[in-house]
């Protein structure tokens, strides 16, 4: 089959791109490919009651699919520079914040209206931080929430589903450029031809990718890996900060080591989830619009960044050996009370089940200083006490600690200022590129590149 453009990856990326086509160059003959199922096929196995943990599917419905990793995410759009990528970098940062903004627009007129938009400028808990030693990042949020993030997938498609050819299910095996300059995508029982190629495949495609860039010679660099932990406790512990903030991003510099702690994907009434990253099982959490599906916790990731160069270049690698040795340990996702684990004790399902924090993940009891190397573990604990002081409780005995929490990020891929590769036409964009770490700035990225081919940029 021939088309004018094809798309690798039905995340963010894929979709903004897809979308902007169907309006902008309407006679354009696109094709999307996408590894996952369309979007109400997607559904995880895991009930709590037959099903308690992950079962290894062969497509990971957490992670693919139409609607990307982000599908069955908290749905934060953060609108902001400072965080969620180096896209501005690129194209630079006001046009990066115009296409965040464009993207919040066709959000809105695809069922997020209603939804609120938070900001953190000019808030008074950014003195309280920087009087505790944290500093609170700035930065308009949209919160969807995981519900209307899924209505508004769902209307995108409506949308595009006549106007585009889409292929579930249809992992792409292989990628090449031909003599005439135009890429050809092989897949189990067929081809596909265009002389544009947008690659959009995330942080779940980062093996995949980085085959790509070997085969045909696309420069890349190590990036970093956030290896860390998922904290929840009661929501009213965190309710100042999340009323009015809802994400607050806040990012603490350890006194021990000098390393840099930070807060992610806050979750405020959410629950703690399974990931599936390439057969290794991770945590991660979400969090609902709707009141009748709200816990009475919080959660939120506690992240540390680790750079890698000479001679040990493998920033995923090294990612994924902790979070095995957690599978290893655990069968799966690790949970310990903040008290055991200061204590240097594991935790037991006796001592979970007799303190004041509800489990929302059915996790294996354990000792994550069995799994976490000291560094980090020093830093994370750190960081708790650090937010006891502007979130009294905290650092309480019977505070939840999930492991382990990875973000993988993909080898950045080398790019020019229009996200285009070494070979003419051949563009990459969110987060399987590297350059981007959010919603927001990977949608971003597709309607750029969307436009640099149509001829609008």
């Amino acid at each position: 089959m021939k088309y004018d453009v094809i798309i690798i990856g039905a995340g963010p990326g894929g979709i903004f791109a897809a979308y902007e086509f169907i309006n902008k160059a309407p006679d354009m003959k696109v094709a999307v490919f996408e590894a996952g199922h369309k979007l109400n096929q997607r559904k995880c196995p895991i009930d709590g009651k037959k099903i308690k943990t992950c079962i290894n599917c062969k497509s990971c419905s957490i992670m693919n699919g139409f609607g990307g990793a982000g599908a069955f995410s908290d749905g934060k759009y953060n609108i902001t520079n400072d965080f969620g990528g180096t896209l501005y970098e690129y194209i630079g940062r006001d046009k990066a914040t115009e296409l965040m903004n464009y993207v919040d627009k066709i959000n809105m007129s695809h069922g997020g209206e209603g939804t609120k938009m938070f900001s953190t400028a000019g808030s008074e808990f950014k003195k309280i931080c920087m009087q505790n030693k944290l500093k609170l990042l700035d930065a308009s949020v949209r919160h969807l929430g995981t519900d209307i993030n899924y209505v508004v997938l769902e209307n995108l498609y409506d949308e595009m589903k006549d106007k585009i050819t889409f292929y579930f299910d249809t992992p792409i095996e292989k990628l090449e450029q031909l003599e005439n300059g135009s890429y050809l995508v092989s897949y189990e029982g067929g081809s596909a031809e265009a002389p544009c190629c947008i690659v959009s495949v995330g942080r779940s495609g980062s093996k995949w990718m980085e085959s790509v860039c070997r085969e045909m010679n696309i420069p890349t660099k190590s990036n970093r890996v956030d290896i860390g932990v998922r904290v929840e406790l009661p929501a009213v512990i965190f309710s100042h900060l999340t009323d009015q903030l809802y994400e607050s991003k806040i990012v603490y510099r350890t006194e021990k080591f000098e390393d840099n702690v930070r807060t992610f994907c806050m979750n405020p009434n959410g629950i703690v989830v399974n990931e599936n990253t390439n057969g290794i099982v991770t945590v991660n959490g979400h969090s609902f619009e709707d009141s009748d599906r709200k816990t009475e916790n919080t959660n939120f990731a506690l992240l540390v960044a680790k750079h890698f160069s000479e001679p040990f270049k493998d920033s995923n690698g090294y990612g994924e050996s902790i979070a095995r040795l957690s599978n290893m340990l655990g069968g799966g996702v690790i949970v310990q009370r903040f008290g055991d684990l200061e204590r240097g004790r594991r935790s037991t399902a006796n001592r979970i089940e007799e303190g004041l924090v509800r489990p929302t993940l059915n996790a294996t009891p354990g000792d994550l200083s069995l799994v976490l190397p000291k560094r980090i573990l020093d830093g994370i604990i750190e960081m708790i006490h650090a937010l006891d002081k502007i979130a009294p409780g905290t650092a309480n005995d019977d505070t939840l600690l999930y492991g382990v929490e990875v973000k993988f990020y993909n080898m950045e891929v080398a790019l020019d200022e229009h996200l285009e590769t070494n070979h003419k036409n051949l563009y990459v964009i969110g987060d399987g590129s590297g350059v981007t770490h959010s919603l927001s700035h990977a949608s971003a990225s597709g309607v750029y590149v969307a436009d640099r081919i149509i001829g609008l940029e």
